[in-house]
């Protein structure tokens, strides 16, 4: 069970918010998140309402300020919502196709990838099917830049998933390394 705190002002100070499952909307608990604090578990945080917008991935730590966040690779200055991610023990597997709709060249994985050009000679990732485990995908090599969390299920079409997050980037959206969500959340 994870559990984590939001905070209206910096070092947790003013109105808080504790959860412990997702939420989908924070705005009738608090105006603003300038602070938080997760006890247990890992969580993804969004820009904005119903898990749409760029997210963030937040392990078990104290977050004291949105400009130290920011610094840690979160690329918004606000958290509207926020999901819990299940702790998972068994084996993970993903496969990744080149191209929308399972198309193109396909790899399996079971582990963390940290370039997907340099391991399996691929210059994009498109869709993917997440048989096994909960994955955080990366739009840059070697876990860098924005990321998307992937539960188990069929993701056909990312360009389609990024216009409901507001877009990654430019053009279409596309992933190049990927890693496991495992020990990360004790």
């Amino acid at each position: 069970m994870g559990k984590i705190i939001f905070y209206e002002e910096r070092n947790f100070q003013g109105r808080n918010y504790e959860c412990m499952s997702d939420c989908p909307d924070m705005s009738p608990y608090m105006s603003r998140c300038q602070s938080c604090r997760v006890e247990s578990g890992c969580f993804m945080v969004y820009e904005r309402n119903n898990f749409m917008g760029q997210q963030f991935f937040m392990r078990r730590g104290e977050y004291p300020d949105m400009q130290r966040m920011m610094s840690m690779g979160m690329m918004f200055d606000n958290i509207r919502s926020c999901r819990m991610i299940p702790m998972h023990r068994g084996s993970f597997k993903m496969r990744i196709y080149e191209r929308e709709n399972f198309g193109g060249q396909m790899h399996e994985m079971m582990d963390d990838c940290d370039s997907i050009q340099e391991r399996f000679r691929m210059s994009d990732c498109q869709s993917c099917n997440v048989m096994d485990g909960h994955w955080l995908m990366y739009e840059q090599p070697h876990f860098r830049g924005r990321m998307m969390y992937m539960r188990p299920g069929e993701y056909r079409n990312f360009r389609e998933m990024s216009m409901g997050m507001g877009g990654m980037s430019q053009g279409s959206m596309r992933f190049m390394s990927m890693k496991r969500i495992n020990d990360m959340c004790n």
